[in-house]
């Protein structure tokens, strides 16, 4: 009997003494694992470039009638601008700037009558686009967190100029007329687009806009033949001015990329 006493007394001795030698053995660090990334925002600024075409409509009003062409051309730039997404939520507000040149004119001949309809006059008329500077603000809804449709409407000033000559032949006289228009015009616009993000930093978009430039007066003037009178002055068409008024609208499609700054990668 008291040899299984001992024994069991040994054998409780070793599991403690194996018990004790465990827990001063050194424990193994559980694996790091690295937080989950902030969710991505639209919140924060960008400046980026863009590029495609442009379509105009021009008219030219004269005495001769009401004339419209309309034609394409290219249209390129850059844009800045700033962007800020509501906490919890899709929607997206925002403001900007873009300027783009284009190369987008028009010519036209057309015809002027004279008092009474006896004499008449064939002119052309150079109508053109130069550049357009639109400042507009945004709004949109991100319903994925890299995709973002957007509606933006705003003013935009433009670069119109307008080149008419009249040709007017009176008792074998030609006499050549000109008049010009050129013009900063403060217009309105409104567009749209979608927007997408391929990295924190990069996204690109494709949007169309509509721009109305609205309208221009001009006068033509016709000096007498030989520039004085030596018996009753020869009938001219614009002797005492030929009024004419342009409008311009125009729309584009663009494409482009955008660098983002300040705000990405921070939760909201």
């Amino acid at each position: 009997m008291r040899k299984i006493s001992s024994f069991i007394a040994a054998a409780g001795f070793a599991v403690l003494n194996q018990t004790a030698s465990a827990a001063d053995l050194p424990r193994k660090a559980p694996a790091y694992v690295p937080p989950a990334p902030p969710p991505m925002t639209w919140t924060g600024c960008y400046i980026g470039a863009n590029v495609g075409g442009a379509w105009g409509r021009f008219e030219l009003e004269t005495s001769g009638g009401e004339f419209s062409r309309s034609g394409a051309g290219f249209a390129g730039g850059g844009q800045i601008g700033c962007d800020y997404q509501f906490a919890g939520s899709g929607w997206v507000i925002g403001f900007r700037n873009m300027f783009d040149g284009t190369t987008n004119s028009r010519e036209r001949t057309f015809t002027v009558t004279g008092p009474g309809g006896l004499v008449s006059a064939t002119g052309t008329a150079e109508l053109k686009n130069r550049w357009f500077d639109a400042l507009t603000g945004r709004i949109g809804y991100s319903w994925q967190p890299n995709s973002l449709l957007y509606f933006q409407g705003g003013a935009v000033w433009s670069r119109v100029e307008a080149d008419l000559a009249l040709t007017t032949t009176v008792a074998g006289v030609t006499t050549v007329t000109g008049g010009s228009i050129s013009k900063t015009k403060t217009g309105w616009t409104i567009g749209g687009g979608w927007e997408y993000r391929f990295s924190p930093q990069w996204s690109v978009f494709i949007e169309g806009n509509y721009y109305d430039f609205g309208g221009r007066d001009g006068t033509l003037f016709t000096p007498p033949i030989g520039g004085f009178f030596i018996a009753a002055p020869p009938p001219t068409v614009c002797q005492s001015g030929c009024a004419f008024h342009t409008k311009t609208t125009a729309a584009t499609a663009l494409i482009g990329v955008n660098y983002r700054f300040g705000g990405f990668g921070t939760g909201l």
